[in-house]
Parts: C-alpha cells; sequence; structure tokens
C-alpha cells in the first residue's frame, strides 16, 4: 500500500519552534495535511518521548515513526529513523559521552563523526542519512566533498534533499547512485503550512513502523513531493546580508565578498549540487512540485498570509470538502475545486502544470512565486 510520509520534524524542546507543539496537535495536523506517516522528531529527548507513547496507537490511523535530527562535531546535520522509541532510549545513553545536553536540547550537538553516529545507529537497528544535504550550513556537503568522507567505513541509508533541491539535483552524485531520496518537512510547527510541505510516499508492506523502515531502507518510494527548489532560502549563490545573488564566477571574482555590502556570498544549492555531479542521472520516482495549499490561498487572495482570518476560512472550506490539502493539490477535480473557489482553482491547477513564476531564493532568504 501507498502511505505519505513525513519523516522528519521537530518538538517543543527544539529551538525556533512552536510552543504548542505536541503529539495531539502533530496527529491533528496530519490528517488535515493528508499524511499517513510521521515522524516523532526530537526522539532522543526524554520528555518528549514520554509525551508521544500513549500516542503511538492514535485514533487517526496514523503511523508515527521515531525519529530525530543530530549536529555531530563538523556540524553536519542527520536523521535518524528507529523502529521504537526504547531504542532511542538506548542510544541516548550511549551518545552521553559525546554530550552533556541530551536532556534538554530538542535537537542536540553530539560532539561524535558522522561514522561514530552512524556505528551507534546501525548497532541499534535503526537508519540515518544526511539532513538537508545541499544546504550552505549544517550540512552534509557544507563540511564533506562526499558522503563517504564524512560516514566513512559505515553506510548512510538514505539521503534527504531538502527544501532548495530536487531529486536531479542529487541524481548525478556517484555516491547516491543507489541511494533513496526522502522529503520531509523539517517542520517546526504543527500547522498544515508547514508540517508535510514536503513529504515522500513509500509502498509499505503495513502501516507500522517496522514497515516503513524497511521501505525506506529498500528505496521503495514511489513519489517525492516538495517545494519548487527556486523557493528554498539556499537555492542561489547570493549574498547573506543584503541577499543580491551572483553567478559562481562573479562569486569567485568578488572573492566571496559582497561589492554591496561587504556581507558573505554563500554557494548556492543548485551551482554546490550540479558541481559535484560526475555520472549521468539515475532515474528516480517522480518529484511533484507542490505549493502548500494555504500559501496558494493566500497568494489568490492577496492578503499577507496564509493564517489571515479570510485565508484560513476558505482554507477549512476545501478540507471539508475534499478532506485534506494533499488530496487538494494532488488528486482533486478541477471543476470540483472551482464550485469552493474559482482563483484556488486555476492557481492548483497552474501548480499542478508547472505554470509558475518563481523568483529564486538565495542566501537565507525564501524564494517566491506567483501564478502568470
Amino acid at each position: 500500500m501507498e502511505v505519505n510520509a513525513d519523516l522528519h520534524i521537530h518538538s517543543r524542546f527544539s529551538m525556533a519552534t512552536s510552543p504548542d507543539l505536541s503529539p495531539e496537535t502533530i496527529l491533528a495536523g496530519c490528517r488535515i495535511k493528508g499524511l499517513d506517516v510521521i515522524g516523532t522528531g526530537d526522539a532522543l529527548h526524554p520528555e518528549w518521548r514520554r509525551l508521544w507513547e500513549p500516542c503511538l496507537e492514535n485514533d487517526f490511523g496514523i503511523t508515527v515513526v521515531p525519529q530525530t535530527e543530530v549536529e555531530d562535531e563538523r556540524r553536519v546535520h542527520h536523521v535518524i529513523l528507529m523502529e521504537t522509541l526504547s531504542q532511542f532510549a538506548e542510544l541516548q545513553e550511549r551518545l552521553t559521552p559525546y554530550c552533556s545536553h541530551l536532556e534538554t536540547a530538542g535537537r542536540p550537538h553530539v560532539y561524535a563523526s558522522g561514522e561514530t553516529l552512524a556505528r551507534e545507529v546501525h548497532d541499534l537497528g535503526g537508519l540515518i542519512g544526511p539532513a538537508h544535504a545541499f544546504t550552505p550550513w549544517t550540512s552534509l556537503f557544507a563540511a564533506f566533498e562526499k558522503p563517504s568522507d564524512c560516514y566513512r567505513s559505515e553506510k548512510f541509508d538514505f539521503c534527504e534533499l531538502g527544501l532548495s533541491a530536487d531529486s536531479t539535483y542529487g541524481a548525478g552524485i556517484a555516491e547516491f547512485a543507489e541511494t533513496p531520496f526522502l522529503t520531509n518537512s523539517d517542520a517546526h510547527s504543527q500547522y498544515p503550512a508547514k508540517l508535510g510541505r514536503e513529504f515522500t510516499r513509500l509502498d509499505v508492506s503495513a502501516k507500522t513502523p517496522k514497515a516503513v523502515l524497511e521501505a525506506v531502507s529498500s528505496g521503495s518510494i514511489t513519489l517525492n513531493a516538495g517545494f519548487f527548489p527556486e523557493e528554498g532560502k539556499y537555492n542561489r549563490t547570493a549574498c547573506t546580508r543584503c541577499y543580491v545573488q551572483f553567478s559562481y564566477e562573479e562569486a569567485e571574482a568578488h572573492r566571496w565578498k559582497c561589492p554591496e555590502c561587504k556581507g558573505r556570498i554563500k554557494l548556492g544549492v543548485r551551482e554546490r549540487a550540479y558541481a559535484m555531479s560526475s555520472i549521468p542521472a539515475t532515474p528516480r520516482p517522480p518529484y511533484l512540485k507542490m505549493i502548500p495549499l494555504g500559501e496558494v490561498i493566500a497568494r489568490v487572495l492577496g492578503v499577507s498570509s496564509p493564517n489571515t482570518k479570510k485565508a484560513k476560512a476558505l482554507y477549512d472550506a476545501f478540507i471539508e470538502r475534499f478532506g485534506n490539502e494533499i488530496t487538494v493539490l494532488l488528486h482533486a477535480p478541477e471543476a470540483e475545486m472551482a464550485e469552493v473557489s474559482a482563483g484556488v482553482s486555476s492557481a492548483v491547477s497552474a501548480m499542478r502544470e508547472g505554470q509558475v513564476l518563481l523568483f529564486p531564493g538565495g542566501g537565507g532568504k525564501y524564494g517566491s512565486f506567483a501564478f502568470p
């Protein structure tokens, strides 16, 4: 069976996250979004594990996969997936010599190598892979030229692409030839504009954490869905202070210092990914580029945010009619959507066909979009 999975989120114990995050609000958000599988986020945190225990079996029928993100000694971020919360309790004990704040930080900084982390995770039966691998900060390719330079003798089980990349960005990298690509939200809140804004459709044998891990490990992925890469805030090479964008050659000529404001120029995901590509692109599942429904509605209504009263009312009308957001974005017939809002129906149809005007992001500033 096919399931929509978001396998990287956070808890209220991580920095810059919503204080309203709880297992209950996350599960409710999954129902509205149309997610069948959700990562717990921050499963190394003992209090967050305790809060999830009674919610692993839930009335929504959502499969909960224990998951966390950690930062290693080189500031590379990794996503870790396990079958049970007790495995994370054991991993917490094993990582205690490398980290003094495992009981307080949702996303801990562990002073161990990627190889050491992977060895401990694999020894406990879990999976590990680089988080948002291409971003110019706290990522695999910010610190290393190749995945094997990070994980060394240990394998990496998947690669998370991140909001600024799609599967074409990694398909030509030799060490990723056999690596499954995951698309996850990295959500810091339970709101539909964030939760499930990227997801992976998996073909699983059962709706259990074990079956989900088996599907990830075997690459049983039928669809990746996520942002247009240009929407990501690190897609193009740009100044991190004033966000002026540069070609690679221009950045080199300026010695990576902005001539306008003297800020630092940061290499974009697109340029970094293509520079590392050395083989013909490997075949990948379809990648569906999508924009969260709330943002589509806000743009159509001409309001500042999906959280305005007017935008939320129209969003709720679509959910009431079609059941969840993913159904609206991917499958709802145009004529039926038009019965709720002709403007939104037209915009969603244009998005499905890739007819979106994109204004790429870079240097830490998100890109934007418009409908023709």
